[in-house]
């Protein structure tokens, strides 16, 4: 019996060390870590839960049959986050460069089919060469296999994805498909044809980091939601936007302790939004402000900076904030903004996340670039996504609402459930200047006359209480008090239940 311990032991020592020493000091070398390290440093202390160490490939062409290591370059299993369940595979890029084979692609269908039966989040460490070439269509089927679980996990429950290293190829399609995706800067990129390939058909000259490294995918694709300066960093922030999420789409987001007054005043609100209303104010320190102990966990800091999105906890909870920034062009909707704020809406109704939106736009982007793109179908995403969504939400509108825009921001009209407005909001169908030109158009040859109407306009349309007359918001309320009236309005919605109609699903404007 002893002897047989002893060679258990053995075989799993052999198994953990991957493809060797040589290998795991080179990835050392590039300032990476191996795929146990990382999961070490993911998981609660001794949380970990092997699935699979001694599974090997099957291939044999290309004297492959000779080189079978323990895993194939794969560690799978599951543990915990601060105590709550998640399933996680690694690639380990020290066997076969983290390739995908037919058994490493099962291993890893195992572990998602596992987290959506027992309703758990699943975690993805990408750092991988791509498909094993030697396998052929094995290796693509194995793709195939994990796509489709992706596919059928969204929605039920959250996915994550951790880019550590390389992933081109098929190998993209599987976290972009998952909730939420995270760099490391200069150690990762992702790609569906490399530089080599990329100079060979079009003759652009480019190197892997510009062509998909962090920072391209954060700041110019909107593909990463976040990019970090290190293996380390990543994780454990992965850590923290675990403890934000609920397990699955049948439970709440997890209520976490709170040591910040639901009733706390903020008399600095009263003077966040500047009397001349073309200066801009920064809309983070509005969310700062509301959410428990200052903390907001933002999502795409870097792309459409014009939109903010992120968490925030209210009484210990998780709220959705989507939120126009007026530092970044004025706030105006755009065909970049409109993609990342209907993505985030559509993610926190999946997974009753509440949302807070909090309003001042003063309309569309113009120009041709945007009519090109797109824009009218881009900003119907955010419409559409508001429009489906049961979850609670609580809209606040602090200084401009026009136009459409207005009507796109969670409005009362697409079944937000509490708008309220600050004294300095401005709802109306556009900004004095631009309606009083066309209204009074005959004047415009009168400075004066123009001036006058301008300030009639103003005087009736340039407040709430138009809106406020007619029930499109629900209260006028003094900015000091916003956390107060949210945190009592989003506790009244606790028990909310909205029915839709029953469909197959629908057909967002894609």
């Amino acid at each position: 019996m002893k002897d047989i311990l002893e060679q258990l032991e053995d075989r799993r020592e052999e198994a953990r060390l991957g493809g060797g020493q040589n290998r795991i000091d080179a990835q050392h070398g590039r300032g990476k870590l191996t795929a146990r390290e990382r999961i070490d440093l993911l998981l609660d202390d001794g949380s970990f839960e092997e699935f699979d160490m001694f599974v090997t490939h099957r291939c044999t062409d290309f004297g492959m049959d000779q080189q079978k290591p323990a895993g194939d370059g794969v560690v799978t299993g599951w543990g915990t986050i601060n105590g709550r369940l998640v399933y996680v595979f690694s690639q380990d890029f020290t066997v076969f460069g983290g390739s995908l084979s037919e058994t490493h692609a099962q291993k890893i269908c195992k572990i998602q089919d596992m987290a959506i039966q027992n309703g758990a989040p699943v975690i993805g460490i990408n750092d991988s060469g791509g498909a094993r070439i030697q396998e052929g269509v094995a290796s693509l089927a194995g793709y195939a296999e994990v796509f489709q679980r992706n596919i059928e996990a969204s929605g039920v429950i959250p996915q994550i994805s951790l880019i550590m290293g390389p992933c081109a190829g098929g190998a993209v399609y599987s976290p972009a498909m998952t909730d939420f995706i995270f760099m490391v800067k200069d150690t990762s990129y992702m790609f569906v044809t490399g530089p080599d390939v990329v100079k060979t058909v079009t003759n652009e000259q480019v190197t892997a980091e510009e062509l998909g490294g962090a920072s391209t995918h954060t700041r110019k694709s909107s593909v990463a939601d976040a990019a970090f300066e290190n293996d380390v960093e990543a994780l454990a922030e992965v850590r923290r936007l675990v403890d934000f999420l609920p397990a699955n789409n049948r439970e709440k987001p997890p209520v976490r302790p709170f040591f910040d007054d639901p009733d706390r005043i903020e008399a600095s609100l009263d003077t966040l939004v500047p009397s001349n209303a073309n200066t801009p104010y920064d809309m983070k320190e509005l969310i700062h402000k509301l959410a428990d102990e200052g903390d907001f966990y933002e999502i795409q800091e870097n792309y459409a900076k014009n939109i903010l999105t992120g968490f925030i906890r209210i009484e210990g909870r998780t709220v959705g904030v989507v939120a126009n920034q007026p530092m970044v062009l004025a706030g105006c909707l755009d065909i970049d903004s409109s993609r990342k704020a209907a993505r985030f809406v559509r993610f926190c109704d999946a997974f009753e996340i509440p949302l807070l939106t909090l309003v001042d736009v003063p309309g569309f982007l113009p120009g041709t670039s945007q009519e090109y793109g797109g824009v009218i179908k881009h900003g119907a995403k955010l419409l559409f996504a508001y429009g489906e969504a049961t979850v609670p939400m609580v809209t606040v509108i602090t200084r401009k609402a026009y136009g459409g825009a207005y009507d796109v921001m969670a409005s009362k009209h697409l079944r937000s459930d509490f708008n309220y407005a600050w004294p300095t909001a401005e709802i109306a169908v556009m900004g004095a200047k631009g309606a009083t030109e066309i209204i009074h158009r005959a004047d415009l040859k009168d400075p004066e006359k123009i001036a006058s109407h301008a300030a009639d306009y103003e005087k009736r349309f340039a407040n709430p209480f138009v809106a406020a007359e007619r029930g499109f918001i629900d209260e006028v309320i003094q900015p000091r008090m916003t956390r107060k009236r949210i945190a009592r309005a989003f506790a009244s919605l606790r028990n909310k239940k909205a029915a839709t109609p029953w469909k197959k699903h629908n057909n967002i404007p894609l």
